[in-house]
């Protein structure tokens, strides 16, 4: 990993010589990245798991679908994924991932696989789960909703309804094809945090103002009456996808929720990329890790 101040002289370069556009076209982390099944790779606060009958701590292959969060956008080289870095399937021993955890690291390279793509709203994932269906995988891990919420406005989120739907017919396509596959659902995580701890730095504020997650983060060191109500909004909303990501879950036999724990994690500057200030640098992507393998490895619910 290059050093930090190595990491912000290149941020300053690319801040330099990127416009708005360049940097991430359109809003949030809505940049177009591949899907590629990529290799696997695995430490988590106490989660509160939806409780699951037949629930197998020890799943012997996993799937991972979701967004830029689970390709490891940003955790190791500029605007680029980096799935190696991911915690639900990479390889780096920094990070541990959960299929590494879980696997072992011999078996994690050939029986882990990584569906998602930068830019995924909770409308794709019906596709990247036919994707994991196919390989019959034993646990499939979804992270998904961040895009959802971080919209070029707070009028532009997804609503709640088709959320709910979404996501609904993603369990499906997946039990059309795995009907017993296991899946851990994460949270998503708190935006008002993001925004709280990043306005802290100015580099940050300066790019955000690139066009990262305009809903929560735009005109960030704004406090007046309307901002404060923008960002409210956007704060309900996820708080409702989470909602939606545990009812639904519930009422899957094989469906272990997180119970919030990524949501509630309590991170800092440290685990944010120091190129985008919204994406999980390497620690943040570790502590995914922790608490997908302390809520995959429960026995029972608390």
């Amino acid at each position: 990993m290059r050093k930090p101040r190595d990491r912000r002289r290149r941020a300053r370069a690319v801040l330099a010589g990127m416009t708005a556009a360049a940097v991430l076209g359109v809003t949030g982390c809505d940049v177009v990245g591949g899907d590629a099944p990529s290799p696997s790779g695995s430490a988590a606060r106490r989660a509160s798991p939806t409780p699951t009958p037949d629930w197998d701590t020890t799943p012997r292959s996993v799937a991972a679908v979701g967004d830029s969060i689970t390709r490891g956008f940003d955790a190791c080289t500029v605007l680029s994924d980096c799935p190696e870095m991911s915690w639900a399937t990479g390889t780096s021993p920094e990070v541990d991932s959960l299929a590494v955890r879980l696997l072992g690291r011999s078996r994690a390279a050939s029986h882990s696989w990584n569906y998602a793509v930068t830019g995924a709203r909770m409308a794709d994932l019906p596709g990247q789960m036919a994707r994991a269906a196919a390989r019959r995988p034993e646990l499939v891990t979804v992270m998904a909703g961040a895009n959802d919420a971080c919209r070029a406005s707070a009028d532009a989120m997804t609503p709640v309804a088709d959320f709910r739907a979404d996501f609904t017919e993603a369990l499906r396509t997946l039990r059309r094809g795995a009907p017993k596959a296991q899946v851990y659902v994460a949270s998503v995580p708190n935006l008002l945090r993001l925004w709280q701890q990043g306005r802290t730095s100015a580099l940050g504020l300066q790019v955000w103002k690139l066009g990262i997650c305009p809903s929560m983060l735009g005109d960030a060191e704004a406090l007046d009456a309307a901002a404060r109500l923008r960002r409210s909004t956007v704060h309900e909303r996820v708080e409702a996808y989470n909602r939606v990501l545990r009812e639904v879950c519930a009422r899957d036999r094989y469906c272990r929720s997180d119970g919030g724990a990524v949501f509630a994690n309590r991170f800092g500057v440290a685990q944010l990329s120091q190129w985008d200030w919204f994406h999980p640098s390497v620690d943040g992507q570790a502590r995914l890790a922790e608490i997908a393998y302390r809520t995959v490895t429960a026995r029972k619910a608390p």
